[in-house]
């Protein structure tokens, strides 16, 4: 195996700490041939779907991405934007953000797991500014194995194959971060004010239920985020709850699930409603089409009389400060 060495390495060239926040990644556009090519990427991982690699590729290629990529490309242009994708440009607001203020031996990039920037490119272009410890923050706030995990083992392949391998520290979750808590705290309290909800629902990304019987601890700290953020606004348990959307297939997934819940709260005499998706650090198709629109429409139609989205932290002035906090605790030691 050729590895990649340092040409250029230099004594007396400034170390430098290189920062990775990591997003799970948007397609090129919404046209069908860069959605499918998203959609088979992402659905490639092993992380993200266990099932025996030769079944999973006749179904993937023959079955999913052909049947798929069609009805997600229309998913995608009704959420696209001037600038792109929203995943994409929020994201990339962040990351704008913490460079103003950090520190001049820091450079700070943007990888996404699937998708572009690739985090093979992200990492030579740290490694090409001679950033010799790295700190890698995926923006993912409950770890799952099937996101935060999945960009551990990519910073693993790529370093893999350097002669010199950098200092590293990764993150891997703040579901319980005190900045953290406190900024979704901030984004719901105003509208609990205004509005006086008869429910506040946590809904986060779901995983298969499987995953979770075979030790995945992301239902166990979704759970926490919830009630943390609860005990800051002094709710009482019966003013929320927590649900998961974004299922795929057939298999049984964490419970209870976002659009059933929705169906059957108006029946319960629940019609006004906040909703708010701590798993997603910024706004995209899971938030804004299948939440904002796709729920909220199940909601109405059930006989629901408000339905009220709150946004993700996306590049506020909390979630800044969440993350600067966070880089700054674990580069300590990269010093």
């Amino acid at each position: 195996m050729k590895f990649i060495g340092e040409d250029s390495f230099k004594h007396e060239n400034p170390k430098k700490i290189g920062v990775i926040l990591c997003n799970l990644g948007t397609p090129d556009s919404y046209r069908a041939s860069d959605v499918g090519r998203f959609l088979k990427e992402f659905l490639s991982d092993g992380r993200v779907v266990e099932i025996p690699k030769i079944i999973w590729w006749f179904i993937l290629n023959l079955i999913i991405v052909p049947i798929r990529s069609q009805k997600s490309a229309r998913l995608y242009k009704s959420i696209w934007t001037d600038d792109g994708s929203p995943l994409l440009t929020h994201s990339n607001k962040i990351v704008e953000k913490i460079k103003k203020t950090a520190p001049k031996n820091f450079e700070i990039e943007l990888a996404m797991r699937y998708g572009k920037p690739k985090m093979e490119e992200t990492l030579l272009s740290l490694k090409n500014k001679n950033c010799q410890s790295l700190l890698v923050l995926p923006m993912f706030p409950q770890y799952s194995g099937t996101t935060t995990g999945s960009i551990f083992d990519e910073v693993s392949r790529v370093l893999s194959k350097w002669r010199w391998v950098p200092k590293l520290n990764f993150v891997n979750g703040y579901h319980d971060d005190e900045g953290y808590i406190l900024a979704l705290a901030q984004s719901l309290r105003e509208r609990i004010k205004n509005k006086s909800p008869d429910k506040i629902v946590f809904t986060y990304h779901g995983i298969p239920k499987r995953n979770f019987d075979l030790g995945d601890p992301y239902y166990c700290f979704c759970q926490k985020t919830t009630r943390l953020v609860a005990e800051k606004l002094k709710l009482k348990e019966d003013q929320y709850m927590t649900t998961f959307q974004s299922r795929f297939g057939r298999a049984e997934w964490l419970k209870p699930y976002t659009s059933e819940t929705m169906e059957e709260l108006p029946s319960l005499g629940v019609k006004n409603i906040l909703v708010i998706a701590p798993a997603f650090s910024v706004d995209c198709l899971e938030t804004i089409e299948e939440i904002d629109e796709e729920n909220k429409e199940i909601f109405l139609k059930a006989g629901g009389n408000d339905f009220e989205y709150v946004p993700c932290l996306n590049d506020s002035e909390g979630q800044i400060e969440c993350f600067n906090k966070i880089i700054q605790k674990h580069t300590e030691t990269l010093e």
